[in-house]
């Protein structure tokens, strides 16, 4: 958990803070009031079985998720690095018969950092395949340290505007470019994870400036073309959070290949939809 971006887009709006968060699912509220006394911050309120809640105030202990039904969840934990290796370790030997491994994502796991070296080096360590998804602003010298450590980056490339990318996900992509460069130079590989989203960057363009950053590049595996989707819209509604992309369509598989076609007659790189 924990990004520096906030796209319009994200359909991970969970992520974006370090600390677990309360998630209210309306729907699933039967209204018993079980939630108001079991609150140490008296966050909840139950009146004629309406519920509300005062996020403010909350504190994410969990107490009242641990009482509720179903309505009440608690997005994100607390964990330790073996505790997450417990976990890998069930999945290994699927891991080591069919050449996968573990990708850590987010959120970017980059704003984690310690955890993620950490947890990179006991993986490297069980000579595990590591794969780290980024979306690419932070310094150059902790992805560099990363790299040591991951065998393929899914790096992100959202807009190719840089005023247009500070208004889509509020942050400049100078950096984000920068370090991709850099590390291409020190010849990690990469795939260009692409989000394409209807009104927004699906753009001549913008699939030329996808298709010039490849061919620019030499160790770009392929680029993954990520068509819009709006499944962060009910997570955004259960953190209390505006959707500025509701009137948005989703696209139709026309659409979408229409933009891997645009950006593949401009590259020799491997373009697929992701």
């Amino acid at each position: 958990k924990g990004c520096p971006l906030r796209c319009l887009w994200c359909h991970n709006p969970e992520s974006y803070t370090v600390t677990p968060e309360i998630m209210y699912h309306e729907t699933l509220c039967v209204g018993c009031g079980r939630c108001v006394p079991a609150c140490p911050e008296h966050c909840h309120t139950v009146t004629n079985k309406l519920h509300g809640f005062q996020r403010d105030a909350c504190i994410s202990c969990g107490a009242c998720v641990r009482i509720c039904g179903g309505a009440l969840t608690l997005t994100g934990e607390r964990t330790s690095v073996h505790q997450v290796l417990v976990r890998v370790e069930r999945d290994e030997p699927f891991y080591r018969k069919t050449g996968g491994g573990v990708t850590l994502s987010g959120g970017e796991p980059l704003f984690q950092p310690d955890f993620m070296l950490e947890l990179l080096k006991a993986l490297k360590a069980r000579r595990l395949h590591t794969c780290l998804e980024t979306c690419g602003y932070s310094s150059f010298t902790l992805i560099k340290t990363a790299a040591e450590y991951v065998d393929l980056f899914l790096y992100d490339y959202k807009e190719t505007d840089d005023g247009l990318h500070r208004k889509y996900t509020g942050v400049s992509n100078k950096r984000i470019i920068s370090n991709l460069v850099q590390l291409d130079a020190l010849g990690y590989g990469t795939i260009l994870r692409c989000p394409i989203i209807p009104g927004y960057n699906d753009r001549d363009d913008h699939f030329a400036g996808i298709a010039a950053l490849a061919n620019r590049l030499k160790n770009v595996r392929e680029i993954n073309v990520m068509p819009y989707h709006p499944l962060g819209e009910s997570k955004r509604i259960q953190l209390d959070m505006p959707y500025l992309l509701a009137n948005v369509p989703f696209p139709g598989k026309d659409e979408s290949d229409g933009w891997v076609k645009a950006i593949q007659l401009l590259t020799d790189c491997s373009v697929k939809k992701g």
